[in-house]
């Protein structure tokens, strides 16, 4: 069963569009959950709540990250988590980890809607066309499970 490597593992964790994996694996079912904005509406059908303000949401031991960059909070988060704050704030010096954006339109809630409109088009463009169907199908298949057995 998909699940059996979430149930005994120490952490579960997704970044960006992995949560929809986690999601169609029926991880995250009820389960308060991020990823890309762009994908929120997927992530819902996969069963989770979906959390769009959120860059990092835990649950338990399940815990997800918005997009890529996000991941970087995740890790350092995981690692504070592991190894103990003192190290990973170590580990945010080495890798220089201090971001200053030059804009202030890196969450959905802060772009425009031309902002908005434009990303969504630059992600269609470069995403391969199998890919783009892929999504679609995983979340039917995950949509279909959740109506005949409920989980």
């Amino acid at each position: 069963m998909a699940t059996q490597g979430a149930e005994t593992s120490t952490w579960t964790v997704s970044v960006c569009t992995g949560a929809l994996i986690l999601g169609a694996a029926g991880i995250l079912k009820a389960l308060p959950a991020t990823t890309h904005w762009c994908k929120m509406g997927v992530l819902k059908i996969m069963g989770a709540r979906s959390r769009p303000a959120e860059r990092i949401m835990r649950s338990g031991k399940v815990v997800t990250a918005a997009g890529v960059p996000a991941g970087i909070d995740l890790a350092l988060w995981l690692a504070g988590e592991i190894a103990g704050r003192a190290r990973a704030e170590a580990i945010q010096l080495v890798i220089e980890y201090d971001p200053h954006p030059p804009f202030d339109a890196g969450h959905v809630s802060k772009a425009s809607e031309e902002t908005q409109k434009l990303a969504r088009e630059t992600m269609d463009d470069s995403m391969p066309a199998d890919q783009r169907r892929l999504v679609p199908r995983i979340a039917w298949r995950r949509l279909i499970d959740l109506i005949r057995t409920g989980k």
